[in-house]
């Protein structure tokens, strides 16, 4: 710290002062009469990247603050409202540090009199409370988002059992405990568990995807853990694997119940190690992994059926989230068709921006068995065939409209799904990624329906 003129302040042993600023935490700041700055502590040059010998003399303007006022004397000369008003009591305001960036701060300040009365200087103390600032801005963001009963980063709906899930989700990303989100195919669990990651002290850290379904066994060991050159054929260098790649972050293992036996053993390890080892190596890799899992099935029931390990049931059974379908939540119906229909703008030039009374009464009374993701198929087909602004009945798929006048319980048994299965493949020239978009599933759950109903050929 430079030296001080503290002529007028009247201190006997300057020394004790200045040592006495260069230890707080606060930013100090010194002005004579005139506003300009006398001295400046440690902390003040940390908080605003000046060095004391580049703002000494300046006026404290130079610091450029976007919420300062200034009162115009004579000449061109400006003071500082401060010495109108005697104080300043936790202002909140900015500056620009020196790099150009906002620093948030926090501002007390007093005017300094000598024995007669008299102003000569002040002293102003300043608080750094950027980070403080950034994380109320999201807070208030995520209540807003609550409150208004609109969702929560993707999540749509203002019914009480979605509200519970904002809450659900809100509550568990402040901690590191390992969630599971069940729930039908499309009903969004891939969001909610990039919402828990985003809402997370990990959000700025990776947030890795995997398809536990998609893949075999020895390609999904290579995918999770990663492989050294030469482990197998077509391994032609080292690779890293998905936990390595979600390192201080994320990691989400989608239908997990479709891990088969070996690997469920050597996830455990993982999880209660918190290590990998690449296939064809020897050499443990410490990882920092949040485990996130999603399924469509009852997994309790798998483990007693010996189709899931009980150790790794209650490993990553920790916190879990029940998803409702769609059909349980219609009264987010129109909330949701409002959404769908303006994210689906965004991409496709039509104006097609609402439905008929008839075309809506068709999809709140169709049940829904692909949920979200099979409205938002529908939607996006029907925006494709609709040639105005208005969606009418004819525009949505013919299986919403053969089946939306039919009780549900008549059209729920397997016979109907076959059925209809049969008829989306046909349409489709048995073309399995046309057709699951249509259904609004999956590939790999078509794929299932079909060996269900023995139509693979």
């Amino acid at each position: 710290m430079g030296t001080f003129n503290f002529s007028n302040l009247h201190i006997d042993d300057k020394q004790i002062l200045e040592c006495i600023l260069d230890t707080m935490m606060d930013g100090v700041m010194v002005l004579d009469k005139g506003s300009r700055i006398l001295a400046f502590n440690h902390a003040a040059e940390r908080i605003t990247g000046y060095k004391e010998g580049e703002v000494v003399g300046e006026l404290c303007s130079a610091l450029d603050s976007g919420t300062c006022t200034y009162q115009s004397t004579k000449g061109s000369r400006q003071c500082c409202n401060l010495f109108t008003i005697g104080k300043i009591v936790n202002k909140k305001c900015y500056i620009q540090n020196k790099k150009g960036e906002i620093v948030h701060l926090l501002k007390n300040a007093i005017v300094l009199r000598d024995k007669e009365g008299e102003v000569f200087g002040a002293v102003e103390t300043m608080t750094d409370i950027t980070s403080l600032f950034l994380k109320e801005k999201e807070l208030e963001k995520i209540k807003e988002d609550i409150d208004g009963g609109y969702g929560l980063m993707g999540l749509v709906g203002r019914s009480s059992p979605m509200q519970k899930i904002f809450d659900l989700v809100v509550n568990v990303a402040e901690s590191e405990a390992p969630v599971i989100i069940l729930g039908e195919s499309g009903t969004g669990k891939e969001l909610v568990a990039n919402a828990i990651h985003n809402m997370s002290k990990r959000k700025g850290k990776p947030f890795i995807k995997v398809n536990c379904a998609a893949l075999n066994e020895s390609l999904l060991e290579s995918e999770l853990f990663g492989h050294r050159k030469g482990a197998f054929t077509g391994a032609i260098q080292n690779r890293p694997g998905r936990f390595e790649a979600a390192h201080g972050g994320s990691l989400f293992l989608d239908e997990v119940e479709s891990m088969p036996m070996s690997m469920q053993v050597k996830l455990l390890r993982v999880l209660q190690e918190k290590e990998v080892v690449r296939v064809g190596d020897n050499t443990s890799i410490t990882v920092d992994v949040r485990i996130i899992t999603a399924t469509n099935k009852d997994l309790f029931k798998l483990v007693q059926s010996e189709g899931f390990r009980e150790d790794l049931y209650y490993r990553v059974n920790v916190f879990p989230i029940n998803l409702p379908p769609l059909r349980e939540r219609m009264e987010d119906l129109p909330l949701l068709l409002n959404h769908i229909l303006k994210k689906i703008s965004l991409i496709n030039p039509k104006n097609a921006s609402k439905l008929s009374p008839a075309a809506f009464n068709a999809l709140k009374a169709f049940h829904w068995p692909g949920n979200v993701r099979e409205l938002i198929n529908v939607l996006e087909y029907a925006v494709i065939i609709c040639q105005s602004e208005t969606i009418e009945i004819n525009h949505l798929p013919d299986y919403i409209n053969k089946c939306s006048d039919k009780p549900v319980a008549k059209r729920s048994g397997h016979q109907n799904e076959k059925e209809r299965l049969l008829k989306a493949l046909k349409r489709h020239n048995y073309s399995r990624t046309m057709t699951a978009k249509y259904l609004g599933i999956s590939r790999v759950a078509l794929w299932k329906k079909m060996k269900k109903y023995a139509l693979l050929s």
